[in-house]
């Protein structure tokens, strides 16, 4: 049977191929290798006030620590949770405060309202980098942008904000 009557076509796909395993797996490796690179640097520089070490075995997880510096969170100390994505740097990690923390820019869940973890994250950015910034943070809010208005329109009056902010920080690490 002759089928030289029939057009013969040839269709093309223009979307683009799904991220294979081995794509994942080797931007996995990637991260790993980052995270590695920046233990070694924060293991080297040793930072005041800030640490920050694996989870365990699980690099792409960080418990870290910071300490609140001259000001009115001096001698506080915060411990912290960083999640690192499969895009990190590419993307910002997820840090929260584990330990609770008052403050206008840290929601009662421990989120954190911070431009470098949001939209003004770059590549370049690194661990010491984001805690350093936390730290800074601290003693520096943007009261204009706040995650927890209570805190926010207390930040004026700084007698009172440290009063609340001690007792509620008391009772946060009697809890443990």
């Amino acid at each position: 049977m002759m089928f030289s009557n029939f057009p013969t076509t040839t269709t093309t796909s223009t979307t683009k191929p799904t991220q294979t395993t081995s794509n994942t797996f080797s931007s996995s490796q990637n991260v790993t290798k980052r995270l590695q690179m920046e233990l070694m640097k924060m293991m080297s520089s040793k930072i005041p006030g800030v640490s920050a070490f694996p989870n365990g075995s699980n690099m792409t997880n960080w418990i870290a620590t910071i300490e609140g510096k001259e000001g009115i969170y001096e001698g506080l100390r915060y411990k912290l949770n960083i999640q690192f994505g499969n895009d990190y740097p590419y993307k910002a990690p997820t840090v929260t405060f584990v330990t609770p923390c008052f403050h206008p820019n840290v929601d009662l869940a421990g989120n954190i309202c911070l431009d470098i973890l949001k939209d003004q994250w770059s590549a370049s950015y690194n661990i010491p980098t984001i805690l350093m910034s936390i730290q800074s943070l601290l003693n520096d809010p943007n009261t204009s942008s706040p995650l927890n208005v209570d805190a926010s329109n207390l930040w004026e009056n700084q007698e009172e904000y440290k009063k609340v902010l001690l007792s509620k920080y008391k009772q946060a690490t009697l809890k443990k």
